[in-house]
């Protein structure tokens, strides 16, 4: 959305009343600091991890009536949004805000410019990573990256007016029930069947939880992500995109509706930001919610370790959730095919490029005592981190190189042909650096390449009806 109307105005704007409107559009963006909580940009050659933030907070003309509005806000609906790095699919991943987790210390820079850690608290609602205690939305990020393990680059934040703005600068979001619905906490009063929702409807509906399903939030992110697809198929439509007024709207509802982190509160910055975010099709965007299961409370709920787990490692290792033809990368699958040397014969030389420590003696005797890698050495510490593990070879080592790999449970985007080393004895050696995706000698580093079964999951070119 950012992208559609700065885009747009840059195409219809010239001039002196072009620059005014611009440093006007800038003026409109309101920013946090992300007290180093992201990695304060992104590029080309790696994936992009944006959190996006809806807060319950209740100010803003006509929201008063929905109930606390004394409140601090919660991070009430929290999706991160992770962009593959080859920009051809899209994973939104909801955090439930019951969700029972640990919330880090947080160092929060104060109104005076001053930094205070707000001590963390174990054992509580997610949602109150936003808005208590001082929190602001990089104690958010932090806590999503403690539960994910996801490095987050930049966070948005959205009140209830940015729902209501954004929703009519697009002249409404289709929305289907599959039947009638009278839910007086969220103010939503709509017969079953189509309808198009902007405004206070639109927020009653992404507000709606009582008069659907279970009546819990869980339902909610069902209604929410139905929302969010729809708005995306609305704004990839030509009478979107092919509109300039309705285009220049948007901009101007965007800029004054969404809080961004302070790294990115620049028109141009969010310009490139956004276009790293649009390429995806629809049919390569995936919703999906944290697995969770009822906690004993009957109110909140636990995170499903064996079901999250493989989905966050996924996330991690930028496999997509959609059959993308981009992301086979058949040429490095094949890099596993073939004949393998026996154990006793790989030799390897082992370096930690990871945050964990002694990462690479941990490696060297498992590899050894339990798999028969007997010529491996760990040579310490690589020259400098990374993120992945790889394993550099020469092509004649191809056989010792899928060995390790299969006994290791590296992915085939970890071997890289090319040239090899020597160990101590002066031999060819292949090189080992262990990144930051090792979990533990024993541990494939690999990650799945099929989401767990059992998931709640939607896709963008998919509409549903909220029942």
């Amino acid at each position: 959305m950012w992208t559609g109307g700065i885009v747009a105005f840059l195409l219809v704007g010239t001039g002196t009343a072009a620059y005014l409107y611009w440093e006007h559009l800038n003026d409109n963006i309101t920013a946090i600091n992300d007290d180093g909580a992201g990695t304060g940009g992104f590029s080309k050659d790696r994936p992009i991890n944006v959190l996006l933030i809806g807060t319950d907070k209740r100010t803003g003309k006509g929201n008063k009536g929905y109930g606390d509005s004394g409140s601090a806000g919660h991070a009430d609906t929290t999706i991160l949004l992770h962009v593959s790095k080859d920009r051809t699919n899209t994973t939104a991943l909801s955090i439930p805000r019951d969700m029972i987790t640990d919330i880090p210390d947080c160092p929060t820079t104060q109104a005076d410019g001053t930094s205070k850690t707000i001590p963390g608290t174990n054992e509580t609602r997610f949602n109150e990573s936003l808005g208590q205690a001082g929190r602001t939305p990089s104690c958010t990020m932090r806590t999503v990256t403690e539960i994910t393990g996801v490095k987050i680059d930049h966070f948005m934040v959205a009140d209830f007016n940015a729902v209501k703005t954004l929703s009519t600068a697009v002249g409404g979001v289709p929305i289907c029930l599959a039947k009638d619905i009278n839910d007086p906490k969220s103010h939503l009063n709509l017969p079953k069947g189509p309808h198009t929702v902007k405004g206070d409807d639109a927020l009653a509906f992404v507000r709606t939880r009582h008069a659907v399903g279970f009546g819990g939030d869980l339902d909610r992110i069902k209604l929410q992500q139905q929302f969010l697809t729809s708005l995306m198929r609305k704004m990839k439509s030509n009478d979107t995109l092919s509109d300039p007024g309705k285009m220049l709207d948007l901009a101007e509802a965007a800029t004054k509706a969404l809080t961004v982190d302070s790294k990115i509160s620049d028109l141009n910055k969010l310009k490139d930001l956004g276009m790293e975010l649009s390429g995806a099709d629809l049919e390569n965007i995936s919703f999906v919610t944290a697995p969770v299961v009822d906690n004993t409370d009957g109110a909140t709920v636990l995170l499903d370790d064996p079901k999250a787990k493989p989905l966050f490692s996924m996330l991690r290792a930028d496999r997509s959730l959609t059959d993308v033809k981009k992301q086979k990368k058949k040429a490095e699958e094949d890099r596993l095919k073939g004949s393998k040397s026996d154990p006793a014969d790989v030799r390897v030389n082992i370096y930690n490029g990871s945050d964990t420590v002694g990462a690479a003696q941990a490696t060297l005797t498992w590899l050894q005592t339990d798999q028969g890698v007997l010529k491996s050495s760990q040579l310490g510490n690589a020259p400098k981190p990374q993120d992945k593990t790889t394993l550099e070879y020469d092509p004649d080592q191809a056989d010792e190189a899928r060995r390790l790999a299969d006994i290791m449970g590296l992915p085939a985007s970890a071997l890289k042909p090319g040239k090899s080393e020597e160990n101590a004895q002066g031999l060819p050696a292949m090189k080992l650096v262990l990144g930051d995706d090792f979990e533990g000698a024993g541990t494939p580093i690999s990650a799945p390449s099929k989401a767990p079964e059992g998931i709640q999951k939607v896709q963008a070119d998919k509409a549903v009806c909220a029942k």
